[in-house]
């Protein structure tokens, strides 16, 4: 009978140890952990973060804009640089000085500018760079800094002992857009390919509007686990901007 108990005692002990850690990994609470009036960093998850910095448009105003940094094992790889060199400068020096880690990689998710705007800065700094082809061949023909390398087939790097993923889906926003994706936490950049709740169809000009819905109709079927999704521009949420972004541009 005494066995029995103890055997019970430590069932209801491990379950309990189990429960509380499932809800700290579901209880996270974003926070915002760096402020300038250039750049904005939030953690969004134990690993990873959002860094927004600004575009002045002559269309949009002054634009907030998105990337995302994936943390693990004191390395880095970080998707879209900020808008600028100088608030590029900045990110590096926070990853620098606040997460004492290693960027291994940075990652434009296509050729505008708040993708590749502060690229010039990552490359002084020795971190290379990897887009899809396409991306680059754009960059050239725009006489932006261009990146190092680039790649066809989905691109597969290691942060610390995890993946992340750059793949091109398709056409949408441009015709170079590709993701990001870290499947050890579920969570997405889709860059300006997928629009926050709420939002308008943005810059079209070198948009294909025809296809733009089918892509991310791809993306979902390659991603059914997605948790996180950070767009481009606007408030990250999960799923529903891919269901937002597949609405706002499908024809009938």
């Amino acid at each position: 009978m005494k066995t029995t108990i103890k055997v019970l005692f430590i069932i209801l002990i491990s379950l309990t140890t189990l429960s509380c850690k499932y809800q700290k990994n579901d209880s996270f609470k974003p926070k915002e952990v760096y402020k300038t009036k250039n750049l904005i960093v939030t953690q969004i998850s134990e690993n990873s973060f959002q860094h927004t910095s600004f575009l002045q448009t002559e269309s949009f105003g002054n634009v907030p804009c998105n990337g995302l940094i994936v943390s693990n094992q004191n390395e880095i790889v970080i998707f879209d640089t900020p808008t600028t060199d100088s608030s590029s400068e900045e990110l590096i020096k926070w990853v620098n000085e606040t997460l004492h880690s290693k960027i291994k990689a940075i990652i434009p998710t296509h050729f505008h500018d708040d993708c590749l705007g502060g690229l010039k800065a990552f490359h002084q700094h020795k971190i290379p760079s990897y887009s899809y082809y396409k991306t680059l061949e754009f960059a050239k023909e725009n006489n932006y800094e261009t990146p190092q390398n680039s790649f066809k087939e989905p691109l597969v790097l290691k942060v610390g002992d995890k993946d992340i993923i750059a793949k091109h889906f398709g056409e949408g926003h441009t015709k170079d857009n590709v993701v990001g994706y870290f499947p050890h936490e579920n969570i997405m950049f889709g860059g300006c390919l997928i629009k926050t709740l709420n939002a308008n169809k943005g810059y079209l000009g070198d948009a294909n509007v025809s296809e733009w819905s089918n892509t991310i109709e791809k993306i979902k079927l390659e991603y059914p686990n997605i948790k996180i999704v950070v767009p481009g521009h606007g408030k990250y949420g999960d799923i529903k901007l891919l269901d937002y972004t597949i609405n706002l541009f499908k024809t009938e």
